[in-house]
């Protein structure tokens, strides 16, 4: 299915009223359909389509899939190799076009046996067994395509804009003993992929200051990209973001940050260029996760954004044209004990609060993954019973 920006614009214009007012709007909450385990939704569009992840229990070991919801329909998007391989929506994606950016895996075993960033959202193999080949990709109408890298094995795809201009992050060749932390062996730059002209650009890191790597997360309609520029680490966060980075016109920026040296990750940006994400909130021990939720805008600069009361770390995932920012506030660094937020007009509200008839016992939200420009809100929550994860979406009642 494809909108024409006009069309989504004009929508939008129409929302505005009701999106703009001073107080949050109270919502209600729809959970969705899994592949029969644990489901996460990690983006929403303006068209009410809700990506993520979902676990399979058949054939064992349990594996997950990237799954897309329409109309609370459920239908899985496969992998770039058999159906026991494993792939995944990560980031939110924020077009209209029915694109859909992510990881998947091969069949192709990696004979270097990295564990590859796309470790970080995939299940757990049994120990001993083999490491295949993860790739980003693009779904549209209904066909899973792979990205191309810069010549090394692996490759993340993350977001996708409405002209079909895909983001991420690939391998090249380089070997880096000195920066990498066994078992990643190999650099990756941030990759601005253009499918249907087959083609794959570099975003550098910032040379300069020293950085050998980076990555891209998000991509808006003016083809302004964020990302993260550093080291290559584990190829997972840390010292590979030492700085979070705005490239325009291919030239990378520093953004700032809150306290910390590591972790400062961009998550989003919107179609004026403000940016959400997190970072250390201080300068830890070997680049330890202390994360805060950070906004940055051209005119403010990046600021924190504020936790729930008794709350130590925090983490911004999704932003929409209002600058109403979602994500996650939590008791401590372990992120083991959270609850789905919503910053809007310089406040933090816990969603569940924001609930109707919320039941007591009822699933914790642990997290607000995306936000539309119509309020509704992606993320997970955890069933009280089973412990299993449950995609959710809440649509604000005006």
């Amino acid at each position: 299915m494809k909108l024409s920006l006009p069309v989504s614009l004009l929508s939008l214009s129409l929302f505005a009223i009701g999106a703009a007012q001073a107080a949050p709007p109270r919502y209600r909450i729809d959970y969705l359909p899994s592949l029969g385990g644990s489901s996460t939704a990690t983006s929403i569009n303006d068209l009410g389509w809700v990506a993520g992840r979902s676990t399979l229990t058949s054939p064992a070991p349990s594996h997950r899939h990237a799954v897309l919801w329409r109309n609370r329909q459920i239908t899985d998007l496969g992998t770039l190799g058999s159906p026991e391989r494993q792939s995944a929506v990560v980031w939110p994606v924020k077009n209209v076009r029915g694109i859909i950016a992510g990881i998947a895996e091969t069949n192709v075993i990696d004979s270097e046996n990295e564990d590859w960033s796309c470790s970080a959202f995939l299940l757990a193999r049994p120990a001993g067994g083999p490491r295949y080949q993860c790739l980003g990709f693009v779904w549209e109408d209904g066909h899973m395509r792979a990205l191309p890298t810069f010549g090394g094995t692996h490759g993340f795809a993350t977001g996708a804009n409405n002209f079909g201009q895909v983001v991420g992050w690939a391998e090249t060749t380089v070997r880096d003993p000195v920066g990498c932390t066994l078992p990643q062996k190999f650099q990756f730059r941030a990759a601005l992929w253009e499918p249907r002209r087959n083609r794959i650009k570099e975003l550098p890191p910032v040379v300069a200051a020293g950085d050998t790597v980076s990555a891209a997360t998000a991509i808006n309609d003016r083809g302004q990209v964020v990302g993260i520029s550093g080291i290559c680490d584990d190829a997972v966060g840390k010292f590979s973001a030492i700085r979070a980075v705005l490239w325009e016109r291919g030239k990378p920026t520093v953004l700032g940050d809150i306290g910390g040296a590591a972790w400062n990750t961009p998550m989003a940006i919107n179609p004026q260029g403000d940016v959400v994400g997190f970072g250390n909130q201080s300068l830890t021990d070997e680049g330890a996760p202390d994360w805060g939720a950070f906004l940055w805008t051209r005119h403010g600069g990046m600021r924190a954004l504020p936790k729930l009361a008794g709350h130590l770390n925090a983490q911004a995932n999704g932003l929409n044209l209002w600058r109403h920012a979602v994500g996650r506030s939590c008791t401590d660094a372990s992120m083991s004990a959270c609850d789905a937020v919503l910053w809007r007009d310089g406040g933090v509200h816990r969603l569940r609060d924001l609930i109707a008839d919320f039941p007591a016992d009822g699933p914790r939200l642990t997290t607000a993954t995306d936000i539309d420009d119509f309020g509704r809100i992606s993320g997970q929550a955890i069933n009280p019973q089973t412990g299993a994860g449950m995609a959710y979406v809440a649509t604000p009642i005006y």
